[in-house]
């Protein structure tokens, strides 16, 4: 069974950050995004790191979601 790539794009101005990781590396692209953003030499902050762990996050419930099935119906009883 293969892993689906997958990657987080970020335009900023002219230049373009690619991140790619495999299913369950999320772990290694959160560090990856704060080595960026500690590394100087380029124009890749703390806020441009902010945005793809968010971006991240969605992608996560979006794919949560896909493996519980919209058919999934929670209901919560009270007496």
């Amino acid at each position: 069974m293969s892993t689906i790539k997958r990657q987080l794009v970020l335009n900023k101005g002219s230049e373009k950050y690619i991140f790619r990781y495999d299913d369950g590396m999320e772990d290694a692209l959160l560090d990856a995004l704060i080595e960026q953003a500690q590394d100087k030499r380029t124009n890749f902050d703390w806020f441009d790191a902010a945005v793809l762990s968010f971006k991240l996050t969605q992608s996560l419930i979006s794919q949560a979601n896909d493996l519980l099935g919209e058919t999934t119906d929670v209901q919560f009883h009270t007496n």
